[in-house]
Order: C-alpha cells, then sequence, then structure tokens
C-alpha cells in the first residue's frame, strides 16, 4: 500500500482534479438545459437549482416542441439535408483538390495553391453581398441547392487535407505509377485509404459548421418551408421565448445531430490528431 501511494505522482494528481472541476464547470449549463427541458416551467428558474425535477414534463414540452409547432420537424430535416450533403460534397471537392496540389506537378501549382489559400483569409461577412448578386443572378437564392454550392468548396478544407496528402511518401505513388496506376486509381486505392482519418476529421467540422450556420439561411432563403433549424429556433423563440422549459426542449433537440455525430465519429478524430502529430 505504502509503495503504491509513493508511486502516486502529487503534481499529476492535482492538475487531474483541477481540470476535473474546470470541465464540471463548462459542463454545468449544459446539464441544465438538460434538466430544464424536463421541468415543469414554474421549476425551471427555482433556486438553489433543482438539477432532479421533482415532477418531470418532459413528454408535454417536447411534444409542445415537435407538434405544437408545425415547422419544427420540417427545419430539422431541411437542417440534415442541408448538412449532409454539404458535408459530402465538400469533402469529395476538397480531397480532389488537395491531392492535386500535393502529388500532381503542374505549372503554377504552388502559385494558385496561394491564391485558394488566400481566400479563405477573406471574412465571409466581407463577400456576402457578391454572393447575393451572384445566387440572385443565377436563379439559387431561396433554394437549398444555393446553400449547399456556398459551402460546398473550402479552401480550409483543400489546405487541410493537402498537409496530410503531403505526408503520404513520393515513393508510394510512384511504385504505383510503375505499376500503371494511374492519378484516379492512386488517389482512390492508395492515397485516400491512408488519409481516411483526416477526412473524417475534415467532415464532423464541416457537418458541425454546416448544421450551425445561421448567416447564411438569414439571408439566402425566403420560404419559410425551406428554413433551417437555426432560423428555427429563432422563430420558435419568437413564440415561446419567456417559456424557458420549451426553449430549452427545443435547444436539447437542435444539437442532438452533434452529439451523435462527434461521439460516432471521435475515434476517427483522434487518429486524425495522431496522424497529424506524427506526419512527415
Amino acid at each position: 500500500m505504502e509503495s503504491a501511494l509513493k508511486r502516486i505522482h502529487l503534481p499529476k494528481l492535482l492538475a487531474t482534479i483541477f481540470f476535473a472541476i474546470v470541465g464540471l464547470i463548462f459542463i454545468m449549463p449544459f446539464l441544465w438545459m438538460i434538466t430544464s427541458s424536463f421541468k415543469l416551467e414554474s421549476d425551471v428558474l427555482k433556486y438553489p437549482i433543482e438539477w432532479i425535477p421533482s415532477t418531470w414534463n418532459a413528454v408535454e414540452n417536447y411534444n409542445e416542441v415537435w407538434f405544437g409547432a408545425k415547422s419544427f420537424a420540417l427545419y430539422y430535416w431541411n437542417s440534415i439535408k442541408i448538412s449532409v450533403l454539404t458535408t459530402i460534397f465538400s469533402s469529395v471537392f476538397s480531397c480532389f483538390a488537395a491531392y492535386a496540389f500535393a502529388k500532381i506537378n503542374f505549372k503554377g501549382r504552388d502559385w494558385l495553391f496561394l491564391v485558394v489559400l488566400s481566400t479563405y483569409m477573406i471574412p465571409p461577412q466581407a463577400i456576402v453581398i457578391p454572393q447575393y448578386l451572384i445566387y440572385s443572378s443565377s436563379g439559387l437564392i431561396d433554394s437549398h441547392l444555393g446553400l449547399i454550392l456556398l459551402n460546398s468548396f473550402s479552401a480550409f478544407g483543400a489546405f487541410m487535407l493537402r498537409q496530410f496528402f503531403v505526408s503520404v511518401h513520393d515513393e508510394v505513388i510512384e511504385s504505383a505509377r510503375m505499376d500503371g496506376a494511374g492519378h484516379i486509381r492512386t488517389f482512390f486505392s492508395i492515397a485516400l485509404p491512408l488519409i481516411r482519418p483526416a477526412i473524417a476529421t475534415y467532415a464532423i467540422l464541416r457537418f458541425i459548421w454546416t448544421w450551425n450556420d445561421y448567416q447564411n439561411p438569414l439571408i439566402f432563403l425566403r420560404s419559410d418551408s425551406l428554413y433551417t433549424i437555426q432560423i428555427g429556433i429563432k422563430q420558435f423563440a419568437d413564440a415561446h421565448g419567456s417559456i424557458f422549459s420549451l426553449m430549452m426542449a427545443a435547444a436539447v433537440s437542435a444539437i442532438v445531430p452533434l452529439l451523435v455525430v462527434f461521439i460516432v465519429g471521435q475515434k476517427q478524430v483522434i487518429e486524425g490528431i495522431a496522424l497529424g502529430g506524427v506526419k512527415g
């Protein structure tokens, strides 16, 4: 017993306790939001906080959110459709661009990459008006296709995935070329599987960014039937903003897909971080 105690590293133990307390403090508002969505409205603002509801009202609260507001489920479906399709298209296009910038030698490649990368430095708010004018002349205003295309081409995605493609040794690519494989086959059969964790990491980030996007749906959508969950939450708040239990139920419903995506993909994220730490 005494030898086991001696092996305990005191600074490490104190650091673990400290960060556990900090983590608990950060998660407390999230826990309050969840428990409040299960409460009667009269119990939400009780002090001291009632972490476990004395009277459960979850069925009524969530029923009002999902079925009382007729459009909430439609907003939810719109967000899922836009987020999934945007994530797929953005990941595919970013992979193609990243591979070309990393492994295909062509004239002006590095300069073109700098041009693409420089577009990432421009604040999104600075190009909203040109984007709106282009979309208006193209007939893409008030359509899901417009929103999907808006985020399907990502300078950040091309930059991020290029760094991982660079870590794939040129000898591996040359061996495939010597065996008669072209760039398409080399890309799909060799390079792509080697950076799969990085692609999963980017896909998760893109899904989260698209799901949480408020500005673009607000500007480019006009029809109520096309609104996403973020605009739907705003409309729900306008109608029920003074009823905190319903607002918390709506907020919990809105973040469930993000939690599911992260929990399912966290292994790939960790592998992607590890791959980024040892690349080169």
